[in-house]
């Protein structure tokens, strides 16, 4: 008997782009005999809108977004997007990136309505999202970081000068200034200077409210794929060499020019590192599912970790998929992979004794 899944993307993010194309990749890569799939699109303005069946894959993510019309369901009565009298969703595959999507918010919802859904819970999005939770709870697993100093959007307007002298104390030129909940390398920039510093911040501000700054070091940028839920495994590393300045939002989705070293030429010291490195991350955050591990590696295969992505992208240049790819392990059974584990999550916590 088929599966009923629901593929939910869009949303409020400044990611919103980056979950309709990972939805699409999703779509042409599920096998049609084996699920009935239903679209589920949240609008740029927090609205849901549910599809027809569909039957087949899409060619573009234009096919993706409903728009209104007469006869369209009341916006927003969730209820009868994800729970009615009809069959029930065997599984729910959120396909959100970025606030409102990967940070616990619609995981919450979904825990709430008591159905099965891809990847990570609740606490697991939100300590991922913000990064400096994310960095606190590395700290405490004594997992390596660069230096970082972070502060909130209040502190800024009433200390900036204090700040900037705490980020030139503590931290080495260059710098790298991150929204603290923001993926995909939206509103990041790199620092080499006081007054570059001031934009970059003021930048980053425009995307959140709390900020992270970083000491730019010289490494390598390797990557991850874990995958699992008490158990997680990992993938073979992959080294990413940009031609910009930094893996930024356009290196990562618009210029194809971006080289992947997959498997990375590192030794094998350094990946049963990263390895034990990734996992210990994955267990701290109490992941499930699936996690990108991102590291830093210098000449010296000294190894940083520099964060985890608890919903990582499905793009056809998106990394995880592409390290899974080269770990034997397919784009479509990968996808089964991850139903497979949200279900088995969910029919774990129907065994407790209070719900």
């Amino acid at each position: 008997m088929k599966r009923k899944l629901g593929l939910l993307y869009g949303g409020k993010s400044a990611e919103h782009d980056v979950s309709l194309s990972t939805a699409k990749a999703v779509i042409q890569a599920l096998n049609f005999n084996q699920y009935d799939v239903f679209p589920i699109y949240i609008t740029r303005e927090g609205e849901w809108r549910k599809g027809a069946q569909l039957t087949m894959p899409v060619e573009n993510t234009d096919d993706l977004v409903f728009q209104k019309d007469g006869n369209e369901e009341k916006p927003n009565d969730i209820s009868s997007f994800l729970v009615s009298d009809e069959k029930p969703f065997d599984v729910i595959f959120p396909l959100l990136h970025g606030t409102n999507g990967e940070d616990g918010t619609v995981q919450g919802l979904l825990e709430v309505l008591n159905l099965p859904y891809v990847g990570n819970g609740v606490l697991a999005s939100a300590a991922g999202m913000d990064k400096v939770i994310m960095k606190q709870l590395f700290e405490v697993a004594g997992l390596q970081q660069v230096p970082y100093v972070y502060f909130i959007r209040k502190e800024w307007q009433k200390k900036q000068e204090e700040l900037l002298k705490e980020m030139e104390d503590k931290l080495s030129w260059p710098m790298f200034v991150k929204p603290a909940n923001l993926g995909s390398s939206v509103g990041i920039s790199k620092a080499t200077n006081h007054e570059e510093l001031i934009k970059a911040v003021d930048l980053a501000l425009k995307y959140d409210r709390k900020i992270v700054v970083e000491t730019g070091i010289t490494a390598r940028e390797v990557e991850m794929a874990v995958l699992g839920n008490d158990e997680p495994k990992v993938s073979v590393p992959g080294e990413i060499k940009p031609v910009t300045d930094f893996y930024d939002y356009d290196s990562k989705y618009n210029d194809n020019q971006t080289d992947l070293l997959i498997p990375a030429p590192v030794s094998d010291n350094v990946i049963a590192n990263m390895s034990d490195m990734a996992k210990r991350a994955f267990k701290i955050i109490d992941c499930s599912g699936l996690v990108r591990a991102d590291f830093f590696v210098t000449a010296e295969d000294e190894i940083y970790i520099n964060e985890i992505n608890t919903m990582p992208g499905f793009t056809p240049v998106s990394m995880y998929p592409i390290l899974w790819q080269n770990t034997n392990l397919s784009y479509s059974d990968l996808i089964e992979e991850l139903i497979s584990l949200a279900i088995e999550r969910h029919e774990e916590k129907q065994q407790l004794q209070y719900q």
